[in-house]
């Protein structure tokens, strides 16, 4: 079993505290460990260290090594530039052939947040089983809530129980609905959010890039070849088409299978993902590097920088507190902060970055 953990992202939806030079995922965003070592620790049960490659930039490779010391050389697949799901995960699965084409290959994001994590890798191990099927598998998280924010599933008949996880056929995948649908997908029980973890051979994944991506399986062989050789990828690479391995190969495929699992998953995207899985006081406020003094405040998240906050009368808010930047937002607007970001950018703030 090979893992690919894709960590090429810089958490824009994160700012202040995720920059582009320290991103969200190589930062102890939950407590203790960084992201990216909490996602490899949690697989390592399951697979051993020279089995874990990761997808990201050049830049972040390095800062990946160092948190990570015991990988490989060969476990850094730097992209020169972000595309999106698909080629990163082709690129990895073209070097992963070329150690074993009948190995299962799992794709994880490396921003996720489990709480059981034994459940994970039972999920993972089922999964697994699936995939030896011949089957694209996606494990897709139980809604608790009508969710706008995350794609959703729509499970279809059947395939088996494999290592106690009932598994189906894939009716669909549905992009983020409005909240009426989203209400109504989780009443039907046949839905589920679409979490981003894939589990499939590497020799059926090849396979179906070679069928429905064409073009992008040829590019490929040539950058498979342009590695052999010694000589960069960037030249094809720069051609390449930007595509979601969702719409690229998923949606096209007929043989796609979802497991349904329970297993404490939040996706690390916003601050209000943050508050979720923090412990909340008495007052449903979560605090983290600060001394809070607080006078009739409720649900609010408080990211500090090592000096006292003060709050008085406020209610699910959400203050991040930087050496250069500070923000203050409604809980329900903090997927918006990506657009500050996009200002940064707009106006050449390159050291808020």
């Amino acid at each position: 079993m090979y893992i690919l953990i894709l960590a090429g992202g810089a958490g824009t939806r994160l700012w202040p505290l995720s920059r582009q030079l320290s991103p969200k995922q190589l930062l102890p965003i939950t407590g203790g460990e960084t992201l990216v070592q909490k996602t490899v620790k949690r697989v390592l049960p399951i697979t051993s260290i020279e089995n874990i490659f990761f997808a990201t930039n050049h830049a972040y490779g390095e800062m990946i090594k160092e948190q990570v010391a015991e990988l490989l050389p060969r476990s850094i697949i730097a992209e020169p530039s972000g595309k999106n799901t698909a080629p990163c995960i082709g690129l990895a699965a073209m070097q992963m052939n070329q150690l074993d084409p009948d190995a299962v290959m799992v794709s994880l994001h490396s921003d996720h947040f489990i709480a059981d994590e034994e459940g994970f890798r039972q999920s993972i191990l089922a999964a697994a089983e699936v995939a030896k099927q011949g089957y694209l598998v996606t494990l897709g998280i139980t809604p608790d809530k009508a969710e706008t924010g995350y794609g959703y599933i729509q499970r279809g008949e059947s395939v088996g129980t494999y290592n106690k996880h009932d598994a189906y056929q894939v009716s669909q995948f549905l992009e983020k609905p409005n909240l009426e649908t989203a209400q109504k997908f989780v009443a039907s029980g046949d839905y589920y959010w679409n979490s981003g973890m894939f589990i499939w051979q590497i020799s059926t994944l090849l396979e179906a890039f070679k069928e429905h991506m064409p073009d992008f399986y040829t590019q490929l062989e040539q950058m498979d070849e342009a590695i052999k050789a010694g000589r960069p990828i960037d030249p094809i690479w720069e051609q390449i088409r930007p595509e979601s391995i969702d719409v690229g190969i998923l949606e096209q495929v007929s043989k796609v299978a979802v497991i349904p699992v329970d297993f404490g998953w939040n996706d690390v995207g916003s601050w209000t993902a943050i508050y979720e899985i923090n412990q909340q006081d008495e007052q449903d406020n979560v605090v983290l590097n600060a001394e809070h003094f607080n006078l009739d405040s409720h649900g609010v998240l408080i990211q500090g920088n090592n000096r006292l906050i003060a709050t008085i009368g406020l209610e699910d808010v959400v203050i991040v507190d930087t050496d250069d930047g500070l923000l203050i937002c409604k809980k329900d607007r903090s997927q918006d902060t990506k657009k500050i970001v996009e200002w940064l950018k707009a106006n050449n703030r390159q050291e808020l970055l």
